[in-house]
């Protein structure tokens, strides 16, 4: 069986449709990490600095708690890896890293600061 031109257009231009609607779909590479920031006690902490920085281009991005302690940064790469850290009148968290092995499309990072 053969097909004509007309038909083999046909089925080109429905092939290429199906892609470009599969590639819409597909992951746009990016991530967000989000987390509340607690003081010893385990208490929120509002108006904490949370910093991310980025281990590939050592840029650092900053936050500022909300009331409820929560911070929040999106559009990070999956190729990349970041350190966070939380900081408030003299007391830091120590430095957790978001790994690029982390797939979750948003992550959760808590931030427990130290004395």
């Amino acid at each position: 069986m053969s097909l004509k031109p007309a038909g083999l257009r046909c089925c080109l231009g429905l092939a290429l449709l199906a892609c470009l609607l599969t590639a819409q779909n597909e992951d746009t590479g990016t991530r967000s990490v989000q987390g509340i920031v607690t003081d010893a006690g385990g208490m929120p902490v509002a108006g904490a600095i949370v910093q991310l920085k980025d281990t590939k281009s050592l840029q650092i991005r900053s936050y500022r708690t909300e009331a409820n302690g929560n911070y929040h940064f999106a559009g990070l790469s999956t190729n990349v890896e970041y350190e966070l850290e939380a900081k408030n009148d003299g007391a830091a968290s120590g430095k957790k890293t978001l790994t690029v092995f982390d797939t979750h499309k948003s992550a959760t990072v808590n931030l427990k600061l130290k004395k």
